[in-house]
């Protein structure tokens, strides 16, 4: 297609200077239980009165309009073409197109091939989506919608991370490539998608995001309402929440078991005098910290070092 560059006030101009940028990369997705390979990503023009014949593609042409109007055949059906519009023509789907004879028209394209490959590893959730999103692609209706969802923008962010290829470049190109598969479906799409995304079991959330604070700050003067205030909940909701989890394991059982595994840790790996240990662990003192460790092991701290060295 002949192409020629926009006067200035049209922010997508710019993709005229290195054209065919996007399309030098080998852009390869592997999204869900599909491959995304990209074959053509550009901005083009139609000068007026210009006619592309009827033809097909063996891949999917999303075609947007974001300057411009004309008209597109689609199969045996014409619609008129104007700005914020778009289209997608799926394989084999013949389609001709014509520019307005006065205004001609500007047409930002993305070519894909979508292949199956399957992927033992693929996340469950981004899958399902995938397989929704790319059915619904090949059960679109051949009409025009307009660009409700804001996919344009895709196309130029795409280019300008291209360009100035900043750190992660390339997979901020794939996921423009993912967001423009989507939100075209989101332009046809009434029903919005169906596939809802996973949603957490709040109880082990907490749970385990309460252990994870205490894991890191154990040797701080934790206490229940402090990780509480971590998770936005009450003093009252965090003791609940661990009752729920282990009956027999209380906010302050699980601390002590904490800190009781870092002593453990320190009295293996070297020499270092127990009163120290008490106080990095996050026990008040060494009589404490005797005391609590003598419940649970049956043994002082010392001898539990002494054990463990004979055991080496």
């Amino acid at each position: 297609m002949e192409t020629q560059k926009p006067a200035g006030g049209f922010p997508f101009g710019v993709m005229f200077e290195k054209q065919d940028m996007l399309e030098r990369l080998d852009i390869r997705i592997q999204w869900g239980q599909y491959e995304i390979h990209v074959l053509r990503f550009h901005l083009t023009a139609f000068p007026p009165g210009r006619i592309i014949d009827f033809h097909n593609h063996a891949e999917f042409e999303f075609h947007y309009v974001p300057r411009g109007k004309g008209k597109v055949i689609l199969e045996d059906r014409m619609y008129p073409l104007s700005e914020g519009m778009m289209y997608l023509t799926g394989p084999g789907v013949m389609h001709y197109q014509e520019s307005d004879e006065r205004e001609g028209m500007n047409e930002l394209c993305l070519h894909v091939a979508i292949t199956a490959r399957p992927s033992p590893n693929a996340d469950p959730w981004e899958a399902a989506e995938a397989e929704e999103c790319i059915q619904k692609l090949k059960e679109l209706p051949l009409k025009p919608a307009y660009d409700t969802d804001f996919a344009m923008p895709c196309f130029l962010e795409a280019y300008r991370v291209c360009d100035s290829k900043p750190t992660g470049y390339y997979t901020s190109i794939k996921q423009q490539v993912i967001s423009i598969l989507l939100r075209t479906v989101r332009a046809y799409d009434t029903e919005g998608i169906r596939v809802e995304a996973p949603v957490r079991d709040m109880l082990s959330h907490r749970y385990e995001y309460a252990v994870h604070y205490m894991k890191a700050n154990y040797a701080a003067s934790l206490t229940l309402d402090n990780v509480a205030e971590k998770l936005n909940i009450s003093p009252r909701q965090l003791q609940r929440v661990f009752r729920q989890i282990d009956p027999s394991r209380s906010f302050s059982k699980v601390l002590e078991e904490i800190r009781l595994e870092e002593v453990c840790q320190r009295l293996q790996e070297g020499q270092m005098p127990i009163e120290q240990i008490a106080v990095l662990a996050g026990f008040t003192n060494a009589t404490y910290l005797h005391a609590v460790f003598r419940k649970r092991f049956g043994m002082t701290p010392g001898a539990y070092r002494r054990q463990q060295a004979q055991s080496l």
